[in-house]
């Protein structure tokens, strides 16, 4: 009996230390949130007005790349096509696991904000302290609900950012397959023009 009250106090004291915590990162998860819908607005009217940014950048990378497939000792344009296609795909789908990972840990954590106050609240009951408790189970629930809200909230930006990422890689693997057809046609262009002057001249 002594090591389970042992046990009961040293569990009791571990979560008792993750109260803090834990409210400080479901009020963070919440300010993260607004931050996101924010950031969501703005790009859906920069889309608007000038299209996607992602595209655009790679647009960018892609002129360079291909330029650098005049120098000598350069790699396949196809390998070099689609390491960056790879690159920059990977660099947006590490943004969206970060809205990924709000989805799970507000849940989650909203849960840890509510149990560790009932404990607390149970505590002041079995003390007889009511205001405490009546205090603690607001928190719990408050928490809660924050915690849910902040994953509901970004489950919808998740699911807008994943569409606009699918038209993205789709729109920038159209413009790589089209610059390396070009790049390969180019060639056999400047052959025929070159073997029809010749001919004019012969």
């Amino acid at each position: 009996m002594a090591l389970t009250h042992a046990l009961e106090q040293i569990l009791y004291m571990i979560s008792s230390s993750l109260y803090l915590p834990v409210l400080l990162i479901v009020t963070l998860l919440a300010a993260y949130s607004v931050y996101t819908c924010g950031r969501l607005a703005q790009e859906w009217l920069e889309r608007r007005k000038a299209g996607s940014r992602t595209v655009r950048l790679f647009n960018l990378d892609l002129a360079v790349t291909l330029g650098r497939q005049q120098r000598a000792n350069a790699a396949p344009l196809d390998v070099e096509l689609e390491l960056l296609l790879q690159t920059h795909e990977h660099r947006q789908l590490v943004k969206l696991d970060q809205i990924r990972f709000v989805i799970k840990l507000g849940p989650a954590l909203g849960l840890m904000g509510t149990l560790i106050p009932m404990g607390i609240s149970l505590a002041a009951l079995a003390q007889g302290n009511i205001p405490s408790m009546a205090s603690s189970m607001v928190t719990a629930f408050t928490a809660t609900v924050t915690g849910l809200g902040c994953g509901v909230i970004t489950y919808l930006v998740a699911l807008v950012r994943e569409q606009w990422l699918r038209a993205d890689f789709a729109a920038m693997r159209h413009q790589a397959e089209l610059a390396a057809s070009r790049t390969l046609d180019a060639p056999d262009l400047t052959i025929e023009e070159d073997g029809h002057a010749l001919s004019e001249t012969l």
